[in-house]
């Protein structure tokens, strides 16, 4: 699915959210500029968008992103050599769940929208805790439901009309984005997803909603 919408999928994520979501994209990168992280894995790094912003406001040595899609990949890489970081950003084909790193490899980890996709979040979750570093810190930004009225229902009419919509005459997908709100309305959200995160081992966590509970920002260390 997602490589048949590689090509429409930066687009798209731009369109449906107004902009905003490289708002959110920046404030999740900014919680990590504390920790100054020298080596970085980007989870489910799609088209590459986290890893190359992340490059740009954190400046570290390396950065890492896997995807399970070679469709999404390939543009990435394209776009990692247009803003002239192949020193510094290597995307490859990684399952999420299996990450072929050793223990303790990553200062840090950032996830953006990707984490819903897990077959066993469990599993990925506590993958991403294994390869980063004692200390080290995990961002994951995801889609939430709101629940204040009318946020609520503008959104959810918004997910459930409007997008399949877009993605079928604009994506020429339907499907792809009739699976995005039934995704983010299953994904466990708020204290549960924070529940989630301590179980696998994480500390120190805390959820950060932004505009008015569209995305949440879950920040964890090990």
């Amino acid at each position: 699915m997602f490589d048949d919408i590689a090509g429409k999928y930066d687009f798209m994520n731009h369109f449906m959210s107004l902009g905003i979501d490289v708002i959110w994209r920046k404030k999740a990168l900014k919680m990590l500029r504390p920790l100054q992280p020298k080596k970085m894995l980007d989870v489910a790094t799609g088209t590459g968008d986290v890893a190359i912003m992340a490059q740009r406001m954190l400046q570290p040595d390396h950065i890492t992103g896997i995807d399970i899609s070679e469709g999404m990949l390939e543009l990435g890489r394209i776009k990692v050599t247009k803003a002239g970081f192949d020193r510094y950003i290597t995307l490859q084909q990684g399952d999420s769940e299996t990450i072929n790193f050793p223990d303790a490899t990553f200062d840090a980890i950032t996830a953006a929208f990707g984490v819903r996709n897990f077959e066993n979040l469990e599993k990925g979750l506590a993958e991403m805790c294994r390869v980063l570093k004692p200390g080290g810190k995990a961002v994951i930004l995801e889609f939430s439901n709101p629940t204040k009225t009318p946020v609520k229902q503008l959104y959810n009419f918004y997910f459930r009309y409007i997008t399949p919509w877009i993605g079928k005459y604009i994506a020429r997908n339907k499907a792809a984005y009739s699976y995005l709100p039934s995704s983010v309305k299953a994904f466990p959200q708020g204290q549960a997803m924070c529940d989630i995160l301590h179980k696998v081992g994480f500390q120190a966590v805390t959820c950060k909603t932004l505009t008015f509970g569209i995305c949440s920002i879950y920040c964890a260390t090990r």
